[in-house]
């Protein structure tokens, strides 16, 4: 007689399952210690508000300090489910998105427990609070060392908000030509958030700019006889096939003393528009003795705002800038667009930053067009060298171009102490903002995000990882994050292809 084996089989499958889950979801010490006070995670997703599609937030507790780490998560309606292993908590990505839509508009207890030698810690309870309004679902950066490292290999990558999954837009490996000079890849942009409008740059070996219109790949050169260089610094016309750049003659210095490191500056900078239908290139302003930088279009096409520099004191002016840096400081401007005949109107100020010793760069205006942010230093373009550099937003309303003083809205949950944040950008449906911030260590640039609701921001929260230990050993800086509603679709061998001709 045969034995029907399948019982046993499910048998141990079940079990296996079982070991599986009681490894995952632990039980909470029986007996503990109050800590009376919130557990020192990594990443801090203390009581931080989350969009209702985001990623597991996994967290750990110092693995230095502690041995263990429990955590008990509780959502609204009472359901209840425990994590850890070893000094971390890492969730299932189905059972926290089930966590998430129990949530939607309310929030998610909290209670971990640490273990130090033989005795559990309970620390105070948090909440993460789910908003209603979800997030793109991906991004992009540029993932590359610190600027004062040599760098050498180095990629664009995009990555699904709602999972942990990561793919390669393009690497400067693959059609570098000439390894003596190496291939620089950079200012991936985007029309609209979407991916059939696109582009990236491409300089040194095999330069020129990679543009994707609708769909279709080709490889540009966009430098003529009467701009500075090629163009630099993009922005995406909302309706039209248009771009506008600046075009900049950049250079870099290392300082000996000052605690910023590096200076990063334009000895010229101009504004052009790109007509990628007709591969025609018109220049928008061309000051010699000013610098222009950091176009960037209103949501309705209607105005492009860009930073230029106030004239310097003739006492400074033909001096190397190397001795002049701290002087050169930007404000924001911006000229109105006729979208039939391509002309510029007259140029209006936005915001004074020169009358406030300080420095505006990155300018954002919010999709429904009713703020303006971005960042603030002491002086200077490169505010990710800054450690001075915060984010700003101010409310745009009435007539007048230019936005009042002391207008700016409450950023202290978005910024941090004495380190820089930069490349600040908005969530197509504006409820959310993405920072590069180089809070955790001073050199690394890590991806922030914040909730935004009517003019409140709140705290900010990093980018999370399947292993909450992912940065601390990744010696990448995310450089340039942008929101995009959809991947990009092209892959990196058809990418390549356009090197060939």
């Amino acid at each position: 007689m045969k034995r029907n084996i399948l019982p046993y089989f499910l048998s141990l499958a079940i079990a296996v399952l079982l070991l599986s889950s009681c490894a995952n979801h632990p039980d909470v010490p029986s007996s503990f210690k109050e800590a009376k006070c919130l557990p020192a995670i990594y990443p801090d997703y203390c009581n931080v508000t989350v969009p209702c599609n985001i990623a597991p937030l996994n967290f750990m507790l110092p693995a230095d300090q502690y041995e263990a780490c429990v955590a008990r998560l509780t959502t609204p309606d009472g359901q209840q489910q425990t994590y850890g292993s070893g000094v971390k908590v890492q969730i299932p990505e189905e059972e926290w998105h089930a966590m998430l839509n129990a949530s939607k508009g309310k929030s998610l207890k909290v209670e971990v427990w640490g273990q130090k030698a033989d005795e559990w810690l309970s620390f105070s309870p948090f909440e993460i609070h789910v908003a209603e309004e979800p997030i793109d679902g991906y991004i992009s950066y540029r993932l590359i060392e610190p600027t004062y490292v040599a760098w050498s290999y180095m990629e664009i990558a995009q990555r699904n908000l709602s999972s942990f999954e990561e793919s390669q837009i393009f690497n400067n490996e693959i059609t570098m030509n000439d390894k003596s000079i190496g291939q620089c890849i950079n200012c991936h942009s985007y029309q609209n958030y979407k991916t059939d409008n696109m582009l990236f740059h491409v300089r040194l070996s095999n330069a020129g700019t990679v543009i994707v219109n609708n769909g279709k790949v080709s490889k540009r050169n966009l430098k003529r006889d009467y701009t500075i260089s090629g163009g630099v610094y993009p922005s995406w016309h909302p309706t039209a096939k248009l771009i506008a750049f600046s075009t900049n003659k950049t250079r870099q210095a290392f300082h000996t003393q000052n605690h910023n490191k590096i200076e990063v500056y334009d000895e010229a900078s101009d504004l052009i528009l790109y007509d990628v239908e007709t591969d025609s290139v018109s220049v928008v302003s061309a000051d010699t003795t000013l610098l222009e930088v950091y176009p960037t279009w209103s949501p309705d096409g209607k105005y492009l705002y860009y930073c230029k520099t106030m004239p310097l004191p003739e006492e400074m002016r033909n001096k190397d800038i190397r001795t002049t840096f701290p002087k050169i400081q930007y404000n924001l401007y911006r000229r109105s667009f006729d979208i039939k005949s391509h002309d510029f109107g007259e140029e209006e100020l936005v915001y004074d930053a020169v009358s406030q010793d300080k420095s505006a760069t990155l300018p954002r205006i919010s999709p429904d067009g009713r703020y303006l942010m971005f960042a603030e230093g002491r002086y200077g373009c490169f505010h990710s060298r800054h450690e001075e550099a915060d984010i700003v937003c101010i409310p745009l309303s009435g007539d007048s171009a230019l936005v009042e003083k002391g207008s700016a809205l409450d950023f202290t949950l978005v910024n941090s102490k004495g380190y820089s944040e930069s490349y600040p950008t908005w969530s197509s449906n504006g409820h959310w903002i993405m920072v590069a911030s180089r809070r955790d260590d001073s050199n690394y640039s890590r991806v922030y995000f914040t909730y935004f609701n009517n003019g409140k921001a709140e705290k900010a929260f990093m980018l999370p990882q399947e292993d909450p230990e992912h940065n601390t050993f990744l010696l990448k800086s995310y450089n340039r994050p942008e929101f995009m509603v959809e991947p990009v679709k092209i892959s990196v061998e058809e990418f390549s292809k356009v090197f060939e001709h």
